[in-house]
């Protein structure tokens, strides 16, 4: 495969293969793991060790619209865990899920870096302070 071949025989190729296998295919596909297993000369529990341990590298591509909100203590202080059961229960989702049509994800995430403003979300790569379920529903529905 060109993207294992690529990185190779670069020093620490595994998380370039990695990055690069997520942005083409939107996730680690299963069928390329053992290639990238044997290319390393690790094993295969080695390299799923690695990607389970990186919550964004991914087993199934994630919905076209992505939106990750926030469980730490600060914000769940906050009302972040009403916020969290709300979005849920507007979407008809579970954490980590993907809708049947293939456009949202729903994923909780640990510390989005913005406490001051808890509770935090982030939709498709943006963050939202003093999130609201409304506003984000509507947004990640638009």
């Amino acid at each position: 495969m060109q993207i294992i071949d690529r990185h190779r025989h670069r020093e620490g190729p595994l998380l370039p293969i990695l990055h690069d296998l997520q942005h083409v295919f939107g996730c680690i596909p299963m069928q390329v793991r053992p290639a990238i297993a044997e290319a390393l000369n690790i094993t295969q529990s080695e390299l799923h060790g690695v990607i389970s341990f990186y919550h964004d590298f991914r087993d199934e591509p994630a919905g076209r619209h992505v939106l990750k909100i926030c469980r730490s203590e600060a914000c769940q202080s906050m009302g972040g865990a009403a916020l969290g059961d709300r979005v849920l229960s507007l979407l008809g989702l579970g954490w980590g899920e993907t809708s049947a049509d293939g456009r949202i994800t729903v994923e909780p995430v640990y510390c989005l870096g913005l406490c001051a403003c808890a509770p935090a979300a982030m939709v498709n790569g943006k963050l939202k302070g003093r999130a609201e379920a409304q506003a984000l529903v509507a947004e990640i529905t638009a």
